[in-house]
């Protein structure tokens, strides 16, 4: 599976969720924590918003979000994001 960040974010809301998504199941085949897959979802979504520019609104809102929230609030996001892209 190819986990090119900055390929599979210029895309649309579906398909980065889809994206997301199949990243997850990923690393839970591989016997991944939920707990450290959400580490990790805070880290990819620290490096998202100061290297990727948004492709579409909602990938702008969470920027913006994502720039005014605080550390715990950005860990929120993060836990906010994987449970988004389980549905």
């Amino acid at each position: 599976m190819d986990f090119n960040f900055r390929a599979n974010a210029n895309t649309d809301w579906q398909t980065w969720k889809s994206y997301l998504r199949q990243a997850m199941e990923f690393a839970e085949e591989l016997g991944i924590s939920r707990d450290k897959i959400q580490s990790l979802a805070y880290q990819v979504g620290d490096l998202l918003a100061q290297n990727v520019p948004p492709t579409n609104p909602e990938q702008q809102a969470l920027k913006e979000l994502w720039q005014v929230a605080d550390q715990s609030e950005r860990q929120t996001l993060a836990r906010l994001m994987t449970k988004v892209v389980n549905q």
